[in-house]
């Protein structure tokens, strides 16, 4: 249910779509108030990972949830906000205040140094527009010495047929890493290659990475794969 590492101050977790109380499409450790599901569903498997996550406290209402909107918001928190407030991530430097990035084929990524870290949600969208730098900005604001990151499950270019013209613009901004190729040999968006290059540009070099598709693991949600569907998550929180 939960794939765990260290990452300089922070510990991460990556949850996938296994053992929680969501029915059918959203079966069943869905973690998304916005897809459909009901909320009291959604409500208990938070509770659960809460519980699964050792160490983190033990109140979702204690956790920072945002909900992503594919653009370049990068909160910086000492506290868990009222609610879900619309940003596509998070970052703090308080120990033991665990951030939560969702998604079913854009990629979550943790940022972390020393003393500060961040969980920021990035599709094509986010991307191109800059949320991974403003993540790492955010993490160097708040916190001190070298920057890690780890991107987590996403979908894989075999799986994210892509407009040619979308991918040259995308390409411009990111370095052609992202140009790829699907299992059918049509023009594909290589979304980790692409994040890693904006990582890099940011002077991250310490990436590491779970490799595990969204589209192909069936343990994992999938949006173009599913459509209807829930939300896995990544939680990243301060212990030292």
């Amino acid at each position: 249910m939960l794939n765990y590492v260290d990452l300089g101050c922070a510990r991460v977790w990556f949850t996938d779509r296994l053992g929680g109380s969501s029915q059918p499409p959203y079966d069943s450790l869905n973690l998304a108030t916005h897809v459909g599901d009901d909320h009291l569903a959604v409500r208990r498997n938070t509770e659960l990972l809460a519980s699964l996550c050792e160490g983190t406290p033990s109140d979702p209402d204690a956790w920072v949830y945002v909900t992503h909107v594919h653009g370049v918001e990068v909160l910086r928190l000492d506290e868990a906000p009222a609610g879900r407030p619309d940003a596509d991530g998070a970052a703090t430097n308080v120990v033991g205040l665990p951030l939560v990035a969702i998604g079913a084929d854009c990629a979550p990524i943790a940022i972390a140094n020393d003393s500060a870290c961040a969980a920021i949600h990035s599709g094509w969208r986010g991307l191109e527009a800059g949320v991974i730098s403003e993540g790492v900005a955010a993490v160097r604001e708040l916190g001190r010495g070298e920057i890690r990151a780890i991107i987590g499950p996403c979908i894989s270019p075999a799986h994210y047929e892509f407009g040619a013209q979308d991918l040259a613009r995308l390409a411009a901004v990111v370095g052609p890493s992202v140009i790829g190729e699907t299992s059918n040999g049509t023009p594909a968006l290589d979304l980790r290659a692409g994040i890693r290059s904006a990582l890099l540009s940011e002077q991250v070099t310490d990436i590491g990475d779970d490799l595990r598709c969204t589209f192909s693991e069936q343990s994992l949600f999938s949006f173009r794969r599913d459509g209807v569907t829930g939300r896995q998550g990544m939680v990243v929180e301060r212990v030292r």
